[in-house]
């Protein structure tokens, strides 16, 4: 492998593995918002057990999501440093507003949420967790318009003597219409995430045998767990039908300013007027010739023009127009690669949607599912998948984003081979590589292994009339 391989691989590794925990940390952190809040309303102790055991859970991820994001930030001066210098003009103002508004919100806040259980007033504490909510929400705004200028480059003008792109309006980054509909579809697919990460183990912890043994305690425990359960299953519900409608907004956007990326979703090679959409298609190796194929009339045309018959690009049109623009070339990105994502990003989402109303539906009117029954058994197993099925989407979805826009790093504007760093050779890169692949598969051990140990703990122990009680006390760890 060459330096340009092998630093698209390393960027490929660590940015996925970064996004895992991205998610997680949006998604969750509001749902624990809403049980604080629950419980400040209501002064159940419930809801204050539910704050703290998946805020906990919150922090854990949250910690590895620090620890990973701050590599992402590496990458750009050790291996794509002509990329970098290309950018940087347009990238620094909503990076830097990210860093020094978005994430200092996020972690000051967050910072007297933990610390201030015992010394902050509920009110100003609880309010408090809302606020390091919004920061995470606000963090990812300014990273999607960072990375939707990659997507659709506008708000610049080239500066043909520094070879660069120079920032001319900051508003047009900010309101540029591939973030405007790629942030609501991302956000809505992170509350995903956190409602199949509650409803997943809340489902399991119903299920333990200590907490179907008859006891109080046991009881107490399993009915506690149902409410977070249901509330994780109408989050995930509802969130899965605004990344739906958000989703099909973004393919009608992608299809204006990234025809080969949709033309590849689909592997549609010629143009059509009407075109089908293509639900499973097995071709050849290269995927030009198709050998089994399953299609809807007419739905690519909607979904990529909100019309019934539109016309959808294909990829030999758009290779020769290519050309034309840019010179020789292959404009296509990886055909099987891009295809396969965008449907596996589809059937995660949409088994993990089943799989919340089936637990909606097993747990309605305070019915509670026993564990030696059949279905029973099938709603444990469904429990421990289900967290991991919108994470998967979620992935998936990146992948497909940043694998379909190839081979441009900044589209129309920057090739991927344009942005790696001169005078960095393969040994170096594969040498960071490896250590950052290793240290990150010793992140996932503690991570895997730090939630299970919580999770199996179960409830904690709490004081449900916390109050401050010395206004002179110093501020507490709470966990």
């Amino acid at each position: 492998m060459d330096a340009l391989e092998l630093a698209r691989w390393q960027f490929g590794i660590t940015t996925v593995y970064h996004f895992f925990f991205v998610p997680i940390t949006i998604g969750l952190i509001f749902l624990v918002a809403m049980f604080q809040t629950a419980w400040h309303r209501t002064g159940k102790e419930k809801y204050l057990r539910l704050t703290k055991f998946y805020g906990k859970l919150f922090l854990i991820n949250f910690a590895m999501g620090i620890a990973t994001g701050i590599v992402q930030e590496f990458q750009f001066g050790m291996n794509w440093s002509d990329y970098s210098r290309f950018v940087g003009d347009v990238f620094g103002a909503p990076l830097a507003i990210e860093g020094l508004l978005a994430f200092f919100l996020e972690s000051t806040f967050l910072g007297l949420w933990i610390f201030g259980w015992d010394r902050l007033k509920p009110a100003l504490h609880l309010t408090c967790i809302w606020l390091a909510a919004i920061g995470t929400v606000l963090s990812a705004y300014f990273i999607l318009a960072a990375n939707s200028f990659m997507q659709n480059p506008v708000g610049y003008a080239m500066n043909e003597e520094l070879g660069r792109a120079e920032l001319t309006d900051f508003w047009a980054v900010l309101t540029n219409p591939v973030v405007l509909i790629t942030f609501p579809h991302t956000i809505f697919a992170c509350f995903m995430v956190g409602g199949a990460f509650v409803a997943g183990i809340s489902m399991w912890q119903m299920m333990r045998p200590s907490n179907n043994d008859g006891s109080e305690t046991g009881t107490s425990e399993r009915e506690t767990f149902r409410t977070a359960l249901r509330l994780g299953g109408v989050v995930l519900l509802v969130s899965g039908l605004g990344t739906m409608i958000t989703g099909d907004i973004q393919g009608k956007v992608m299809t204006e300013v990234q025809p080969m990326k949709m033309a590849a979703a689909e592997a549609l090679y010629e143009d059509e007027a009407p075109a089908s959409f293509s639900v499973l298609t097995i071709g050849t190796l290269d995927g030009r010739e198709p050998v089994l194929e399953i299609t809807v009339p007419r739905l690519l045309s909607y979904l990529g023009t909100g019309t019934w018959d539109g016309q959808v690009r294909g990829i030999n049109s758009l290779q020769a127009e290519y050309e034309q623009l840019y010179g020789p070339g292959d404009y296509s990105p990886n055909i099987p690669v891009t295809y396969w994502t965008f449907r596996m990003m589809i059937t995660a989402g949409a088994l993990a949607m089943l799989g919340g109303a089936w637990m909606l539906w097993a747990t309605r009117r305070g019915r509670s599912p026993e564990r030696g029954t059949r279905s029973g058994r099938w709603l444990l197993r469904t429990a421990i998948v289900l967290p991991f099925l919108p994470l998967a989407a979620n992935s998936f979805g990146w992948l497909f984003t940043e694998l379909g826009r190839q081979p441009w790093v900044v589209f129309g504007l920057m090739p991927t081979a344009a942005g790696v760093s001169p005078s960095v050779g393969p040994g170096t890169v594969l040498t960071s590589l490896v250590g950052f692949t290793a240290l990150y598969g010793v992140l996932a051990v503690i991570e895997v292994k730090l939630l299970l140990t919580y999770i199996r703990k179960g409830l904690p122990d709490v004081d449900p009339q916390e109050t401050v009680d010395d206004p002179d006390k110093p501020l507490a760890y709470a966990y």
